[in-house]
């Protein structure tokens, strides 16, 4: 029984982390983002822009190395859209963000569409191999669940470390969250603010690219319209609850994916309950951990405004 409980315990867990992964990327894109003063609502789209460019450049390539990089420009062209829109033009950031949601949802089902017309049989690209790690894969739980997965994950992780040091440690880290609380000020200090906040939002773009394009190359297989199901708005919640910390960041992402998992599991198990009750788990979880998050978050006080020069 408790040789069955770990096993148990160990797939949930590893599950979980791979649920995760698009959320932590798309999550710590949208805190270098948010640090910097700009609010992107249009993570929806960065992601699916991401899924689908991976997707169809893996399809007709096979190569895996190139769906990542596709996935990766494709998520930063809607970003610097969205970038340009709000540092050069000064327009309302949630309403250039969800325009940008919508934009990505339709262009990427009209190119689906003119790809491979209307067919059943979904077409299918390279999907990446666990890449279990010698020695560490076998560390009970920890060993399976970290150390047993692919390219992703791994990179998720580097990620994760990565910007808790750029962001917490390194100067370029206190110039971004000086301009996200006073820009002028940082301008007054020589910061270039414009510059700095486009550079953060192709941070954004590239880690919403590398989210988006972990759903076909990893998980599926596949590209179906709107693939992202909701994803990004999920991350922008993991931003808040995470406080736009990395490491924060992560471990919300891991409570959201194994809502996910979980739902994945009792789905297996036969329990006579309608798929749509468990397909509502990571939404319900989202909401919840919402509330409890209200009045504990501070964001930063330039957040969301626009900023002109002079």
């Amino acid at each position: 029984m408790e040789s069955e409980f770990l096993a148990t315990a160990t797939a949930l867990l590893a599950a979980s982390i791979r649920m995760s992964t698009p959320l932590t990327l798309a999550g710590i894109g949208e805190t270098y983002s948010e640090k910097s003063g700009i609010l992107n609502i249009g993570l929806e789209g960065i992601m699916l822009s991401g899924a689908f460019f991976s997707f169809i450049t893996a399809h007709y390539t096979q190569s895996l190395l190139l769906g990542v990089a596709g996935g990766c420009l494709g998520g930063i062209f809607i970003a610097m859209i969205h970038g340009y829109l709000s540092i050069r033009m000064g327009i309302d950031q949630t309403i250039s963000g969800l325009a940008l949601n919508f934009l990505s949802l339709g262009l990427t089902s009209f190119f689906f569409l003119m790809a491979f017309g209307k067919t059943t049989e979904l077409p299918e690209c390279p999907v990446v191999a666990p890449l279990p790690i010698p020695f560490l894969k076998d560390i009970p739980v920890i060993g399976p669940a970290l150390f047993s997965q692919d390219l992703f994950v791994y990179g998720m992780l580097i990620v994760v470390i990565v910007s808790y040091v750029v962001l917490h440690k390194m100067e370029w880290g206190v110039n971004i969250l000086a301009i996200g609380e006073h820009p002028k000020a940082a301008a007054a200090a020589g910061i270039d603010v414009p510059k700095t906040r486009y550079f953060a939002a192709l941070l954004n773009g590239l880690c919403g690219g590398l989210a988006g394009s972990y759903l076909p190359l990893a998980l599926l297989g596949f590209f179906m319209e709107n693939i992202t199901s909701g994803k990004g708005y999920i991350a922008l919640v993991v931003v808040i609850l995470g406080r736009r910390h990395p490491v924060g960041v992560f471990l919300a992402a891991i409570l959201v994916g194994a809502a996910e998992a979980l739902q994945f599991r009792l789905q297996t198990m036969g329990t006579g309950i309608p798929s749509q009750v468990f397909n509502m788990f990571p939404y319900v979880i989202t909401v919840l951990v919402l509330f409890v998050s209200i009045g504990k978050n501070r964001t930063p006080a330039a957040l969301g405004k626009p900023y002109r020069q002079g």
